[in-house]
């Protein structure tokens, strides 16, 4: 289950090295991303998404890291609910900035995945956004603002969507 854009605007079948990873716990959390990917188009960037549970296949993610980590991927988003170690597992593979995005799962609604996202110890950070599609949507634009500090194209796509936002658009 990997979808890869390229930042062609015809979305071609070119191969590009996708600049941001996104990492899902479970298929199930595809409908969290759902509003991110637009965005990543907006803003220019490639992108590459994998399934991959930490707990139920962790040697599948742990190649999914090194080899996307070593094409060139800059920056990983991890998302998924519940105990949610996903991320934090990402970002003890990768020196690569990693976000968490929470999933509203479970008797807690996301706020487990939240607390155990935010929770990274000393050394092992994880940038955490809100729960669910609105924290997806935060990290498409957290993962653009990082990637515009040596890409003035992107810096340029996110000031246009942030000139969007003072004028009343979403």
């Amino acid at each position: 289950m990997a979808e890869s854009k390229t930042t062609d605007p015809g979305h071609s079948k070119k191969k590009s090295v996708p600049r941001v990873v996104i990492l899902l716990g479970s298929s199930s959390d595809l409908p969290v991303i759902e509003k991110m990917l637009p965005l990543l188009d907006r803003f220019g960037l490639g992108y590459l998404v994998e399934v991959a549970s930490a707990h139920r296949q962790p040697e599948k993610l742990k190649r999914i890291v090194k080899k996307t980590e070593k094409d060139g991927a800059e920056v990983y988003v991890a998302v998924a609910g519940m105990a949610a170690h996903l991320p934090g597992v990402v970002a003890s593979l990768t020196g690569r900035p990693v976000i968490g995005v929470p999933v509203a799962s479970g008797p807690l609604a996301g706020v487990d995945a939240l607390l155990s996202i935010v929770q990274m110890p000393p050394g092992v950070p994880v940038a955490t956004v809100a729960i669910g599609s609105a924290g997806a949507r935060n990290a498409a634009c957290l993962a653009a603002r990082m990637l515009a500090l040596k890409d003035p194209k992107v810096e340029a796509a996110v000031q246009d969507y942030r000139r969007e936002l003072a004028r009343g658009g979403r």
